[in-house]
């Protein structure tokens, strides 16, 4: 593998979800001991890692309203400093705020910008924020499929839920900027695209124009004219609410995109096809909702291609603000080598890219049931904290090399990724379609 391309970065997260199901709070940085491990810190400096991404979470610090607890962020934040690492600072990470709000309280967007104003006051110095990590992920997830607090399945609850985290987004970084005004705005979401088989071309369509909608409301591009304006209407948004962040815009300063090998889908209407997997549908037809590397007979559309949407629609410099595979170290380090090298190709094609995340440092639990059950689920990431003894897998061999701008290989890295082996096809979808599903664009 090359070294990077010149002003290519390298950032660092550790997983940081700290997600409510019913009256229950999943906290990441809880399960992976990192609360409890300041040295962790010092790890990650030694892998030349500069820039982190930082959890101040609302639900940690202000579980009462105007009841702050600092001391995990004082301490950590104390020795990012002396250990020369600049924080990319989080508010609110897959989560729906304390028990006294949630994503459909009217105050929410109020309520969390009073928040981010106390972080700002704390720590004036900080000047990077990723205020609402995912916001448009978080409220599929929360309140159009159900899985997370306040746990609702309708497009109304969906639409009130992005407005109200978009709201607050624009509300907070007027707040950050008021005590530091060189604040910048990193937002981030996931970016996939779908695909699907013939006589869902209408959703597909759907789904591809309604991944850009929180970046598109924060820009100010929603308008009459937009693709997505006669839904939020008819899902209960008054034109005055969707006009405000046109009127109002709060463009990022960089777009962070996280991307995953199951950021892909394909919609299948033959959904007898899948035992076993969940069904879905529009109230119109009936399907299957898939991971496209499974079916795609030529395999996923891949970084680079989902990459460049991002950077044609908006033309603002990106971040890839997550990199990581939930699988063995070879295999993650092979998808990281993926993710690196899109990346340098694009920058050399013209795409202001300005770094790459190694997302998941130390792991995550319980993400192959999106954090809905307690099953102790792990998967390592640069680190693995599944022992007493925090053990550094090839990974962070990888991660160091690349930070420090050295060049790195590795025997393990000729052989494809599983994703591009003919092996993932499920054999259902070779039954389905023998060869290749129908194509449907991903712009």
């Amino acid at each position: 593998m090359k070294s990077n391309a010149p002003g290519l970065e390298l950032w660092g997260g550790v997983e940081c979800t700290l997600n409510r199901i019913g009256d229950r709070y999943y906290d990441q940085l809880e399960r992976s001991g990192h609360r409890r491990r300041l040295d962790d810190l010092d790890r990650f400096a030694a892998l030349s890692l500069h820039t982190l991404r930082f959890p101040i979470l609302w639900e940690a610090v202000a579980p009462l309203a105007d009841d702050f607890d600092w001391r995990w962020s004082d301490a950590a934040l104390h020795r990012c400093r002396e250990l020369g690492i600049r924080p990319i600072v989080g508010l609110l990470h897959h989560g729906s705020g304390p028990r006294y709000t949630d994503l459909l309280d009217p105050d929410f967007p109020q309520k969390f910008a009073a928040y981010a104003r106390a972080v700002a006051e704390r720590y004036p110095w900080i000047d990077a924020y990723t205020p609402i990590n995912e916001p448009l992920t978080t409220a599929r997830f929360s309140a159009l499929y159900g899985l997370w607090f306040p746990h609702r399945r309708d497009k109304e609850s969906f639409v009130r839920a992005l407005w109200n985290q978009s709201r607050a987004t624009v509300l907070a970084m007027q707040e950050i900027r008021t005590v530091n005004p060189a604040a910048i705005l990193i937002q981030t979401d996931d970016l996939g695209c779908t695909v699907g088989s013939p006589g869902l071309q209408y959703q597909v369509d759907f789904e591809n124009e309604r991944r850009w909608l929180g970046w598109d409301l924060l820009v100010g591009k929603v308008d009459p004219g937009h693709a997505m304006w006669s839904y939020l209407r008819w899902s209960g948004l008054a034109e005055k609410e969707i006009l405000i962040f046109r009127d109002e815009p709060c463009p990022p300063d960089l777009l962070g995109i996280n991307y995953y090998i199951t950021s892909e889908r394909f919609i299948d209407a033959d959904w007898r096809r899948y035992p076993g997997e969940d069904h879905a549908g529009n109230g119109r037809d009936q399907y299957v909702d898939v991971s496209t590397v499974g079916v795609r007979a030529e395999g996923i559309f891949g970084p680079s291609r989902l990459y460049w949407d991002a950077w044609s629609r908006y033309k603002i410099p990106l971040a890839i603000t997550e990199a990581h595979l939930g699988c063995t170290p070879d295999e993650q380090m092979r998808w990281f080598h993926e993710i690196w090298d899109a990346a340098n190709k694009l920058r050399r094609a013209g795409a202001d890219i300005r770094a790459v995340t190694a997302w998941a440092l130390l792991g995550a639990y319980d993400w192959d049931s999106l954090v809905t059950r307690d099953d102790g689920r792990y998967e390592s990431g640069a680190f693995d904290v599944s022992s007493a003894e925090m053990q550094p897998t090839v990974l962070a061999e990888m991660i160091g090399a690349l930070a420090s701008e050295k060049s790195f290989a590795d025997p393990l890295l000729d052989i494809p990724g599983w994703w591009r082996r003919p092996a993932r096809l499920l054999a259902s979808a070779t039954a389905r379609f023998g060869a290749e599903p129908l194509y449907c664009a991903a712009s």
